[in-house]
């Protein structure tokens, strides 16, 4: 399991550079290309990609960031740090996305023509880039790799409509649906973008993973033989891939050494199937005395 977990960090990391460096790249050419094509929309595709290069390298530098081991500091290691990096990102396509309305809105009440044939041949050099490199993220498991391939997409989205509306304008002088469909891509986008960001401050927050119901998993763990109750159960996510678990159960004061280990190889196995990097279970007797027992601060 630790060695699946460190590989998938070292590909994730890997592709975040591929990406970074393709994004980065382009959007140099693109810069150029907006202004001999004189077209605002790969001009403000452009400024787009510069947040989304600034973005990507910071997503690749927290995400090897976040590949540290634990030490005095942080107990559970730096995975958190891509965390941070899939905040920051959502963040910058917000903002981008915003701007990119500003932008689109007023061409839709004054369009202008721009060069129909050099638009098709950066549209199809943008839909290419951003293909390869999304399709190097697209099984990313973590929030950060998800939140950047929606940073992708959103550009192969737009470049797919630069080409269309290119085509069409080389063939008729309709320049009103440019900045139509950058709008309709763009609230697409933000739907998608705010539906991640709420999963990553679900885990900032330390909520309860999706899919995983404490009070099911307490009632399974009282129904073990000489288990008389449960409390304090804490399971959260440490950085979406890897979850926590902390509970204090109490047992039977004539439970004997034999049964205790039973009970808490019952146990491993009850919460065997919930991804956990870390779990730790305390057995307390009835007779025991703990100050959280009966009230449930945290």
């Amino acid at each position: 399991m630790t060695n699946h977990h460190h590989n998938s960090k070292q590909d994730s990391t890997s592709n975040i550079k591929t990406a970074f460096f393709l994004n980065l790249g382009f959007t140099i050419i693109e810069i150029i290309g907006g202004l001999w094509t004189n077209s605002i929309a790969i001009i403000s595709d452009a400024l787009h990609d510069s947040g989304d290069s600034l973005s990507l390298g910071l997503s690749w530098l927290l995400e090897k960031y976040s590949r540290k081991k634990k030490d005095e500091k942080y107990s559970y290691g730096y995975r958190r740090y891509s965390l941070l990096a899939a905040l920051i990102n959502g963040l910058i396509l917000i903002l981008g996305s915003v701007y990119v309305l500003s932008q689109a809105i007023p061409r839709i009440f004054n369009p202008e023509q721009p060069n129909a044939k050099g638009m098709f041949f950066f549209a199809i050099g943008g839909v290419v880039i951003n293909g390869i490199a999304a399709l190097r993220l697209r099984r990313g498991r973590s929030l950060n790799e998800r939140i950047i391939t929606l940073h992708l997409l959103d550009d192969i989205l737009g470049w797919a409509a630069i080409l269309v509306i290119s085509i069409i304008m080389m063939f008729k002088n309709i320049p009103i649906l440019d900045p139509i469909l950058s709008i309709v891509i763009t609230i697409y986008i933000l739907y998608n973008v705010v539906v991640n960001l709420k999963k990553t401050f679900s885990v900032f927050l330390q909520a309860v993973p999706t899919g995983i119901n404490i009070k099911e998993i307490e009632d399974k763990i009282r129904k073990i033989d000489k288990v008389t109750g449960i409390h304090h159960t804490h399971i959260w996510s440490i950085d979406s891939l890897n979850n926590v678990l902390t509970t204090h159960i109490v047992v039977k004061d004539n439970t004997t050494t034999e049964e205790l280990t039973d009970i808490k190889r019952q146990v491993k196995e009850l919460i065997g199937s919930l991804d956990l990097g870390h779990s730790t279970v305390e057995v307390e007797f009835e007779s025991e005395f703990c100050k959280m027992r009966d009230r449930e601060c945290f």
